[in-house]
């Protein structure tokens, strides 16, 4: 009996090389929906049957010619998942399921997982910690936050992924020139209290509402540090069953059967209060976690995201069951730079923990595994030092100009 289904994958980014290829060795048709500027990348184009180009860079495809392109595959095919591959894709993937009636995350629920003012007020109703937050609709509104919550605040945009965007502000005077600066893009963001402490991110497998597997890390230098002064990104998975893995992941599962999410993968990020020592949630999104970390994640685990995400997709249109393969539990962290070198020698990083080398043009980075924590920990400090004096640059923070 041939059991082979048709996935139509969408992504925006060169990205999920490993989704397509086990799509395909479990005996699946996949198309591929990309931009045109991604057209020299080397997608793996033996496991895809044809690849769609769009016109522009995410916010500029134009939806209604994605809907067309897709209602014309649909003539001569049966489509059983539309699948994002990255979060930009996400309102792509649910506007086409919502209107070609195909099973799958809605655009109601996608937007718990992409818009940043969506997933707070989701969380304030389902008792889930979060820091202050107002949004930027009415005047009066932004006042009273200012007035009664402690600065410094952050202006976050609702749907730019990461750290993109954010704007910092220590003052009311200030606070108000920045969004009148904003204009009629005013609306597209959020304020919130800036709550000082560690950020931990929470990577998650989820099937039929029930996190399969997670695992959670520390960022050693947050994102929105680099995103807003440059320097060197650091990543590391915390001691199994302490206080804060169980605590985080506890929250975790809470935000993933709040927010809706039926299955797939999941990259949730949370903060450790300095003052109070509370887990408030930050965000998610339903995707593999970026910036390389689901190779991070698998040197630590043995579970490769993209697989195994490409794995439940198969066993839901097949109605077959989905078993997770065995989990290691070991220690693995990831450090990360722009570098000065288009292609730099890393070769001088030779301890034998070494397990993978970001090849990426401009960028220098290594992800690192032992049985012991504190060797991960030791090895990205010894190198993040090393990376900052031989291969580092600090990149240009490139404003967000086109907004979602």
């Amino acid at each position: 009996m041939n059991n082979s289904k048709t996935f139509i994958c969408v992504s925006n980014f060169f990205k999920g090389a490993d989704f397509i290829i086990n799509l395909k060795t479990l005996g699946n048709k996949v198309y591929l929906i990309t931009s045109e500027k991604l057209k020299d990348k080397p997608w793996p184009t033996d496991a895809i049957e044809e690849i769609f180009y769009m016109a522009g860079q995410d916010t500029d495809w134009n939806l209604e010619h994605l809907l067309l392109g897709v209602g014309n595959l649909m003539k001569s095919n049966t489509i059983d998942a539309i699948v994002a591959l990255d979060d930009f894709d996400v309102e792509k993937a649910t506007y086409l399921r919502e209107n070609l009636r195909i099973d799958g995350m809605g655009q109601t629920t996608g937007r718990y997982f992409r818009d940043k003012l969506a997933m707070r007020m989701r969380a304030k109703s389902c008792a889930i910690t979060i820091p202050a937050f107002c949004s930027l609709f009415n005047d009066h509104d932004i006042n009273a936050f200012a007035d009664t919550i402690a600065a410094p605040w952050v202006l976050k945009p609702r749907s730019e992924a990461s750290s993109m965007g954010i704007i910092k502000v220590y003052d009311k005077e200030s606070l108000w020139i920045h969004i009148n600066e904003m204009g009629n893009n005013r609306f597209k963001y959020l304020l919130e209290q800036f709550r000082p402490g560690d950020v931990y991110h929470c990577d998650s497998l989820v099937l039929n509402g029930k996190v399969l597997f997670s695992l959670t890390s520390k960022y050693l230098s947050t994102p929105m540090e680099i995103s807003q002064s440059g320097g060197i990104f650091r990543s590391a998975n915390i001691p199994y069953d302490s206080e804060d893995d169980v605590a985080i992941k506890l929250v975790n599962e809470q935000v993933m059967k709040s927010f809706g999410l039926k299955h797939g993968a999941a990259h949730t990020e949370f903060i450790k209060g300095k003052e109070d020592g509370k887990i408030y949630f930050l965000e998610t999104s339903s995707r593999v976690g970026g910036a390389h970390l689901a190779e991070m994640v698998a040197a630590a685990s043995d579970i490769n995201f993209w697989k195994e995400w490409a794995a439940i997709e198969d066993s839901l249109v097949k109605k077959t069951k989905y078993k997770l393969p065995k989990v290691k539990k070991d220690y693995a962290g990831i450090v990360l730079t722009l570098s000065k070198f288009q292609l730099p020698d890393l070769s001088s990083f030779s301890d034998s923990e070494v397990c993978f080398r970001v090849l990426l043009d401009y960028h220098a980075g290594l992800i690192v595994k032992s049985k012991s924590s504190e060797r991960v920990l030791e090895l990205l400090d010894n190198y993040a030092d090393r990376l900052i004096q031989d291969f580092a640059v600090v990149g240009q923070h490139k404003k967000v100009e086109n907004l979602h």
